[in-house]
């Protein structure tokens, strides 16, 4: 039975993020005063905790492409909660995220335990701050992963992406990465637009329990096989937004193009 599943996997999540932490904070405060050390440690915790998740999830990710190694600044489009696990399960970095994540149940707990950078985004006094974060993190040797069309979408469509928050990589005419990220689950279960995608109005708790229910489901992550550079952050902007649409897979067709097939 669906529920039966889901409790399963939720317990399954409590136990591997109780297990995860309480092996990265005593590792954190060993490793404090060797900081080398201690980006490894913690890029090793992340990078198994993700796995972990994942797994209880019941999500099977394929890479395609080669990930950037860090110190890097990647963008992406963005679908759900579930992209910070996908990403974390193949990449050593940290997110730029929406500043209510931080106290969101478990992923809020991963997040601010690995460093995630949370952003108001009502906040335009905010950007500088997080562009200080960004530049510092990436000096120290880690990569950078931001989601610049600024919400998460049922994936019909790559929204425009905004240019703010690539002013450090405009500023330094430093190369980004860019990844398209979708998501399949099996016919007859819930549609992953439904089911994995957040957005619009949906509520957290109940989208997850939702998702612990589907069998599995399938995360698709694209990496591109070049770097973009532009000393302007609109023309930067502009030249990963086009570089994320063409790697991208419709989770779910756009609705004119659905109604088209319709009539047909």
């Amino acid at each position: 039975m669906s529920w039966l599943r889901a409790v399963y996997r939720a317990v399954a999540l409590c136990l591997a993020s109780a297990f995860w932490y309480l092996l990265w904070v005593p590792g954190k405060l060993l490793l404090a005063p060797k900081p080398a050390a201690r980006l490894r440690w913690r890029q090793f915790i992340l990078r198994h905790w993700a796995r972990a998740l994942a797994r209880s999830f019941g999500m099977r990710l394929t890479v395609r492409g080669t990930p950037p190694q860090p110190p890097f600044f990647l963008v992406a489009n963005h679908l759900s909660y579930m992209d910070i696990v996908a990403f974390s399960s193949c990449l050593n970095c940290v997110f730029v995220s929406r500043h209510d994540l931080a106290h969101w149940p478990g992923i809020g707990l991963l997040a601010r335990s690995v460093g995630t950078i949370f952003l108001d985004r009502r906040r335009l006094q905010d950007i500088p701050r997080v562009i200080g974060l960004i530049n510092q993190t990436l000096d120290e040797g880690s990569g950078i992963v931001l989601f610049p069309e600024g919400t998460s979408t049922k994936g019909d469509k790559v929204l425009p992406f905004s240019a703010a928050l690539l002013e450090p990589a405009a500023q330094a005419n430093y190369p980004v990465s860019y990844a398209a990220v979708t998501y399949r689950t099996p016919v007859g279960e819930t549609p992953a637009h439904e089911a994995v995608c957040w957005w619009g109005d949906m509520d957290f708790v109940p989208h997850v329990w939702g998702l612990l229910q589907v069998k599995n489901f399938e995360g698709e992550i694209t990496f591109g096989d070049h770097t973009i550079q532009a000393s302007d952050r609109r023309t930067l902007a502009k030249g990963l937004w086009e570089a994320v649409n063409r790697e991208f897979h419709p989770v779910v067709l756009p609705e004119a193009e659905s109604q088209a097939q319709l009539k047909q």
